[in-house]
């Protein structure tokens, strides 16, 4: 269910963009008003650039969120204050926990959450070797990359 809302999401958000750069071009008259100068087939090509965006809505959940394992030796209890504070560094908070043990994170910022649609949520769970991040992708890579640094000395 929470691929479909995402890829939901997403659609309602390049539609509008879509639109409002459409409407902006019209509004200015770079643009004709009437669709079927404004677009080589009129309102057909409304629809096939309309399916494009389903397309790109329904895929990008799948690529635009992952996993990624953080390596961390000792015991997670241990290992969570330098968690809590490499995410406080990255501009996240701790906003609860999962029933396995984990930590869950949003963005204290409310701007930055609504371009994200508020879809900031990164989940912090132990395992073996260490921890493994969920998230959206472009911000795990920052998020792994400074928890990482937190746990790990790598001779500094």
């Amino acid at each position: 269910m929470t691929y479909v809302r995402r890829a939901f999401k997403y659609l309602i958000q390049i539609t509008i963009i879509f639109v409002l750069i459409i409407g902006a071009l019209m509004a200015t008259g770079l643009v004709s008003l009437d669709v079927n100068i404004a677009f080589r087939n009129g309102w057909m090509s409304i629809a096939y650039i309309f399916g494009l965006f389903v397309f790109m809505s329904a895929a990008y959940p799948f690529f635009g969120y992952g996993k990624r394992t953080i390596r961390a030796t000792g015991e997670p209890a241990q290992n969570w204050p330098m968690v809590d504070e490499a995410m406080e560094q990255r501009g996240y908070e701790k906003c609860g926990e999962t029933p396995e043990g984990g930590r869950k994170y949003k963005l204290k910022s409310g701007v930055a959450r609504a371009f994200r649609l508020w879809e900031d949520t990164i989940t912090i769970e132990p395992v073996l070797s260490g921890f493994q991040a969920e998230g959206l992708v472009r911000d795990l890579a920052r998020v792994v990359m400074s928890i990482d640094h937190k746990l790990n000395s790598y001779g500094n």
